[in-house]
């Protein structure tokens, strides 16, 4: 586990918990991981709704309902993916904030976009929020990476 990951798991939960707020996550390239780090401490199901994993395209067009447009325009690994995949997320929950994370954790280059590049989205209702991170080292330590930004920056929107 990344360096300070318990410790910002320990202040979503609480920060949830306190102002009575329900979250639900969209992973692609994190696998599930930010779900798991979630709940890893107990008194996660008093905020923590739902997390998938819809790893392929076919996945987050069926299972969340991301545009055929959005895709072929932008690729899976972008900015407008991330914030539908968040905002579809939202909506299917009928929670107050959705996180999602698509991108590409290598070694290839993948839509012509090089190993390490990933987007973050926090939805929230009326506003979405986008992060692109530029991430080095191996395939795993990228996926950690990743889901401790996407945590991190879901705990900046949530507290203002």
């Amino acid at each position: 586990m990344v360096s300070g990951m318990l410790e910002i798991i320990r202040s979503v939960s609480e920060i949830f918990k306190e102002k009575g707020l329900k979250l639900s996550i969209a992973e692609s390239c994190t696998a599930g991981l930010i779900s798991h780090y979630i709940t890893m401490l107990p008194g996660a199901s008093t905020f923590f709704e739902a997390g998938v994993v819809t790893y392929s395209t076919s996945a987050k067009k069926g299972i969340l309902g991301i545009s055929s447009g959005t895709i072929s325009s932008y690729g899976v690994v972008s900015e407008e993916t991330a914030k539908e995949m968040a905002e579809k997320m939202r909506l299917l929950t009928n929670t107050d904030y959705a996180l999602s994370t698509t991108g590409n954790l290598g070694p290839d280059v993948l839509e012509g976009k090089e190993a390490g590049l990933v987007y973050i989205a926090v939805s929230m209702h009326g506003k979405t929020f986008v992060k692109e991170l530029r991430l080095k080292g191996q395939r795993q330590e990228i996926k950690e990476k990743a889901a401790l930004s996407a945590l991190e920056f879901l705990l900046d929107i949530v507290r203002g």
